[in-house]
């Protein structure tokens, strides 16, 4: 009888193991497990470090739930790291699985999202994510403007800002200086969207270059200008996208407020005329939403600070 009992005892003790191995085997591991000395480089001059409702900085670089892991990433753009590794700790069981699905190449919204909240020379042109089952993350950056376009549009803008700005202009009166600027020396590239499919364009117009040395630009393109220059001003400001669209959000005296160059710069049917309007010119959200234009219908969920 006792040996019967030692042999269901000793069944059931076998039956436990097997259900809890996972759990078990995570505790072991964890006994044992080190993680790697995260190494940090120094952010670079273009390092934003603002937080904002739906990210923000990482103190560690150790990640326990989906939004430290997002806070992770973004920390990384906005540091201007162009390699960087990090380490899912084995608490955050999911940490891989989430990994994967932020830098899915084929649903890139999350990162894109990341891009547009840091300043544009620290954006990418293409991230590489490489994992291991060990945990261990590695994010690749291939910038979107290189180090001859930084120096290159920054000699520009010094030369813009010695030409547009006065000593008793204020930080409005700047901004609405460069809109106008920005918009009255480039026109709308009406022919990008289809000579990216033939894989050449004649202009940079998604890039601050069009819109700087070329005279011609998309929606990008303004953005990224305008950004660089609210920058400079050191005025708080992320560009903001829908599906279709990107312009830029600013605060202003406290109020989040809309930008949008693009459609200041409508394409007109007499083209050889310039149009320049301010229908778009620091609005808040009410008023852009009255306009009722699907272009200017953004996430509220993601841009928080304009809902």
């Amino acid at each position: 009888m006792k040996r019967f009992i030692a042999v269901l005892f000793s069944l059931g003790l076998i039956v436990l193991t097997i259900y809890e191995l996972d759990r078990i085997t995570d505790e072991v591991s964890s006994l044992f497990y080190e993680p790697a000395d995260i190494l940090i480089p120094d952010k670079n001059s273009y390092s934003k470090e603002a937080n904002y409702e739906y990210v923000g900085l990482s103190s560690d670089f150790r990640p326990y739930n989906y939004q430290e892991l997002l806070n992770v990433f973004y920390t990384v753009l906005d540091s201007g790291f162009e390699k960087f590794t990090f380490y899912c700790p084995t608490e955050y069981h999911d940490c891989l699985k989430d990994v994967e699905q932020i830098s899915n190449p084929d649903s890139v919204e999350v990162l894109t999202t990341l891009g547009n909240l840091v300043s544009p020379f620290n954006n990418f042109a293409t991230i590489r994510v490489q994992y291991d089952t060990a945990g261990e993350v590695t994010i690749d950056i291939e910038k979107l403007y290189s180090k001859a376009d930084i120096t290159m549009i920054n000699e520009k803008l010094d030369h813009l800002w010695a030409t547009l700005v006065d000593a008793d202009m204020t930080k409005k009166d700047i901004i609405y200086a460069f809109h106008d600027h920005i918009i009255n020396t480039t026109r709308y590239d009406e022919a990008y969207e289809e000579e990216v499919k033939t894989g050449k364009t004649t202009y940079q117009s998604s890039k601050a270059i069009g819109p700087l040395f070329e005279g011609f630009g998309i929606c990008s393109g303004y953005t990224d200008v305008m950004a660089l220059v609210l920058d400079r001003l050191e005025v708080a400001n992320f560009k903001v996208a829908s599906s279709t669209h990107v312009w830029n959000a600013v605060l202003i005296d406290d109020e989040w407020l809309h930008l949008d160059l693009t459609w200041d710069d409508p394409v007109s049917v007499d083209h050889s005329k310039d149009t320049l309007l301010h229908k778009f010119y620091l609005i808040n959200t009410e008023t852009l939403e009255e306009f009722d234009i699907n272009d200017h219908s953004f996430n509220k969920s993601v841009y928080r600070e304009l809902a």
